[in-house]
């Protein structure tokens, strides 16, 4: 095996959820999360979907990579996918996993059967300016400093800081992300920011031919709530702005959110909700 398939079939952490002959919905987290931020909408999803949730490298419980470019991000979870044998998959991405799961539709269409954008900033000039706790975390010389001697509690303030009110945290967030390297977190969004900055999303995704849905907080505090429009360009996009929720809805609003989810995927699949296949 040379190094490039090496770095592709790197393993990664996996958690699957509900029953394997439902369709599939992978869930694939953001910068600096884990699967572990999914956990307030899996049970409800898991009743009628196999949900499949991932640790990204260098993210919660899955090791490092050599390079974390948002291509090779998608084809490490595309070698994931055909490890399990599932196809048609709707694929649900969290702010940047929102871009990792474009490049796998990029990549693979024989994969992506529909997908869902939650968070997921359009282009690099929707990115407003990042509250403090973040700011500081990501600065050098301090930065990395911090992230090594950070807190639950400081982790929980950082969490905090893109919510648009108070929310339950999962401790399995904050477990993973006292996981998770600081490397990988500063490479990941360097990463992000050149997937951006060659095409943004809403492009991207107006010419694959594939059902998007699109989900946004209306106080979205790390992207600019109004750039949810600028999905309008994706032929059948459907956009859902949810009020008085930040950066976060699966943390802020987990009802809401399995609920969107579950309709999109029945309708994509022309079936009921309520349907359990």
């Amino acid at each position: 095996m040379n190094d490039h398939e090496a770095q592709h079939a790197q393993p990664m952490h996996v958690n699957r959820d509900g029953p394997r002959d439902a369709p599939p919905l992978l869930l694939i987290h953001g910068s600096g999360a884990s699967g572990a931020s999914w956990g307030p909408v899996v049970p409800a999803l898991a009743a009628r979907r196999h949900v499949v949730r991932i640790d990204l490298p260098g993210c919660g419980q899955s090791p490092p990579a050599t390079s974390y470019d948002v291509p090779a991000q998608a084809r490490r979870v595309a070698a994931l996918l055909d490890e399990l044998g599932l196809r048609a998959v709707t694929v649900a991405g969290h702010s940047s996993g929102g871009y990792v799961a474009t490049a796998l539709a990029e990549q693979r269409p024989d994969l992506v059967g529909s997908l869902a954008m939650i968070s997921t900033g359009p282009r690099l000039d929707a990115l407003l300016p990042q509250p403090a706790i973040l700011r500081a975390l990501l600065a050098p010389p301090f930065g990395p400093l911090l992230w090594w001697r950070r807190s639950d509690a400081m982790i929980r303030k950082g969490i905090g800081a893109t919510l648009a009110g108070p929310a339950t945290i999962p401790p399995g967030m904050v477990a993973d992300a006292r996981r998770t390297t600081y490397r990988a977190f500063r490479e990941a969004l360097r990463e992000n920011t050149a997937y951006l900055a060659e095409q943004p999303v809403p492009e991207r995704l107006a010419v694959l031919g594939v059902p998007v849905l699109v989900l946004f907080g209306a106080a979205d505090p790390r992207w600019d709530p109004t750039s949810a429009g600028q999905y309008d360009v994706v032929p059948g996009v459907r956009v859902e702005m949810l009020p008085d929720v930040g950066h976060m809805p699966t943390l802020e609003a987990p009802e809401q959110v399995g609920r969107l989810l579950l309709d999109f995927t029945a309708r994509c699949a022309g079936t009921s909700s309520a349907d359990p296949a």
